[in-house]
């Protein structure tokens, strides 16, 4: 899955894709290098970061899923609001990947009367105040309820099972040590759920602890821990270097 932020604000492309043309630009330069996935987001949900106005995303968004619907990649909406979902899926994106896990009044039901991709990822509080302080009894059991209990909602609402895929949501209201034993546990998460798992591992703060680098040059940091994730389960991985991430998956799968 690689990522295109239409925002001017995001943490790690400094808005480099923000205008339409350059985001069009991106996305060919993605499918070349053997994309699976595009990831469009309207809203930069970094910590700290405020949200926008439902028209502002939807300026930022759909203008891309309208031109991208005919290149022949699946289109993902990164979203968590519901009239963005809705307006996406008319326009025929085929995923939508909301970082709220469809709490949002109307999001279940915005998406199952569809048949698209659903990513439903656990995130603790608001990107305004998910990293202070946060805190779990057992990081790895709390995520896991959490999603199970967001599945299990959204099938009863009439969703098939095999729309949906989980995100234990990496960077999003976690410390460096939750995050690790996050990592470490992907097998067990995704075995508990019997749904594949999302790992969205790039550029995150996690790398930054680690290796001391900025968001441009954590490339090594990034496709360590994305072949960690897939190495422990992992069916998706949502990257921002497309090319590198594909050839360092194309090298650890021709030795499995």
């Amino acid at each position: 899955m690689g990522i295109l932020n239409m925002t001017p604000d995001s943490f790690s492309d400094h808005g480099k894709y923000f205008s339409l043309d350059a985001a069009l630009t991106r996305a060919e330069e993605m499918i070349a290098q053997g994309v699976d996935i595009i990831d469009i987001g309207g809203e930069s949900t970094r910590p700290g970061s405020e949200p926008v106005s439902l028209q502002e995303e939807l300026d930022r968004v759909m203008p891309l899923v309208y031109a991208l619907r005919d290149f022949g990649k699946p289109i993902s909406i990164d979203t968590y609001k519901t009239d963005v979902m809705k307006e996406a899926l008319a326009a025929g994106a085929d995923m939508i990947n909301d970082i709220n896990g469809f709490l949002e009044a109307g999001a279940v039901d915005a998406v199952a009367e569809s048949d698209c991709g659903l990513c439903v990822m656990h995130m603790q509080r608001k990107p305004q105040t998910m990293q202070a302080s946060p805190f779990y009894s057992d990081v790895v059991a709390d995520v896991t309820v959490f999603l199970q209990e967001r599945a299990a909602a959204m099938i009863a609402a009439g969703v098939k099972k095999n729309r949906i895929c989980i995100d234990p949501g990496f960077g999003f209201g976690k410390t460096l040590e939750h995050n690790l034993e996050l990592l470490k546990n992907i097998g067990k998460i995704q075995a508990a759920l019997d749904l594949p798992l999302l790992a969205g591992l790039s550029r995150k703060s996690m790398i930054a602890a680690i290796t001391g680098k900025p968001p441009e040059g954590r490339l090594a940091g990034n496709l360590a821990a994305m072949l960690i994730a897939i190495q422990r389960g992992a069916r998706i991985v949502r990257v921002h270097e497309v090319a590198e991430s594909v050839d360092a998956i194309r090298m650890w799968q021709a030795v499995q």
